[in-house]
């Protein structure tokens, strides 16, 4: 692992102690049961797209099993499964690692919805959740989309020139 992918998966780790601290002081109250940005899942879903899908596997399962044992501990393994599956899934629809702004735009907020459906299908099946999919669509999926692709856009241009350099520093043999 060079040093470049070293400091950006520990930014990652910054980013997500800082889901659990500081983002919840940011949201308002009134707010605090409907939104739970997942921050590191943007840059997982970069990472997928902009450096290669099984590296987006691999760490949507790592933070996905952090963020599975640190903040939603109902149900063991149901985020690193979301996230590993939805940023593998989404890594296969851009082939292209030069993904255009639009492109990322339509990756992220397809991954917002994935990682959320997959969540509350879930979480559905063990019967933790009663409610329709047409009330956690309304209640809770949208408004984290919403959030999630405001930090995805804000995040696009120094994320990406960081990961293009990443992989053009990599021999062709290691792009295959």
């Amino acid at each position: 692992m060079n040093k470049r992918k070293l400091i950006l998966f520990l930014l990652m780790f910054l980013l997500f102690i800082l889901e659990g601290t500081l983002v919840p002081w940011l949201v308002p109250s009134a707010w605090q049961s409907r939104i739970a940005p997942h921050l590191v899942y943007m840059v997982i879903l970069y990472f997928s797209v902009y450096e290669n899908r099984h590296t987006g596997l691999i760490l949507g399962l790592v933070f996905g099993m952090l963020h599975d044992i640190v903040f939603y501990g109902a149900l063991i393994g149901a985020y690193s499964f979301a996230m590993g599956l939805s940023g593998y899934l989404l890594g296969l629809l851009s082939r292209n690692q030069k993904a255009p702004l639009p492109l990322m735009m339509i990756i992220v907020l397809l991954g917002s919805l994935l990682l959320d459906s997959i969540l509350f299908g879930t979480y559905s099946l063990f019967e933790l959740i009663h409610q329709p999919f047409t009330w956690a669509l309304k209640n809770h999926i949208i408004p984290n989309v919403f959030v999630q692709f405001v930090f995805a856009l804000a995040i696009y241009v120094p994320l990406r020139r960081q990961l293009e350099i990443i992989t053009r520093r990599r021999s062709p043999e290691e792009n295959a």
